[in-house]
C-alpha cells in the first residue's frame, strides 16, 4: 500500500540521513549552551547572574557573604530598575550586611590618585572605559 512505501522510505531516509550525520557531525555525549548574562554592560539574564554572582562568591571567593560588606560597579547609564534588582538579590539572596553601588568610571577615576592629590583639590577627569561589547567615554 502507499502507506508502507511512504514509511519505508521515511525509515530509509531516515537512517541514510542519521549516518551521514554520524560521520560528518560526531555526536558528543555532552552538550553545553554558552550563556551571556551581560550585553553591552547591562544585565539581561538576572537567573544566570545570580547563579555566576553565587559560584564567585562561594567556590572562588570561599567567603560567607553574610560576613562582609560588597562593593558592586555598574555602567553609567544603568536603569534604576537594574539596580534595584540588584541589590534585591544581594540582600535576599545573599543576606550581605551592606551594599554600595558605584559607576565604574568614578572608582576608576578615585583608583588613580593618591591621598596627596585629593588633599583640597576636587576629584575630576576624563575616564575612557572599554570593556566587552562596550565602550564610554565620561567626564567626571
Amino acid at each position: 500500500s502507499k502507506v508502507q512505501v511512504v514509511s519505508a522510505l521515511f525509515t530509509l531516509f531516515g537512517i541514510v540521513d542519521s549516518l551521514i550525520l554520524k560521520k560528518v557531525i560526531p555526536i558528543r555525549k555532552y552538550s553545553f549552551r554558552v550563556c551571556w548574562p551581560i550585553r553591552h554592560g547591562i544585565v539581561e539574564d538576572w537567573d544566570l547572574m545570580e547563579r555566576f554572582m553565587e559560584q564567585v562568591i562561594f567556590k572562588y571567593l570561599r567567603a560567607e557573604p553574610e560576613d562582609h560588606y560588597f562593593l558592586m560597579t555598574e555602567p553609567p547609564l544603568n536603569t534604576p530598575e537594574n539596580r534595584e534588582y540588584l541589590a534585591e538579590i544581594m540582600f535576599e539572596s545573599f543576606n550581605i550586611p551592606g551594599l554600595y553601588i558605584a559607576v565604574q568610571a568614578v572608582l576608576a577615576l578615585a583608583a588613580s590618585w593618591t591621598s596627596r592629590q585629593v588633599g583640597e583639590r576636587t576629584l575630576t577627569g576624563i575616564v575612557i572605559d572599554s570593556g566587552d561589547g562596550v565602550t564610554h567615554v565620561i567626564p567626571v
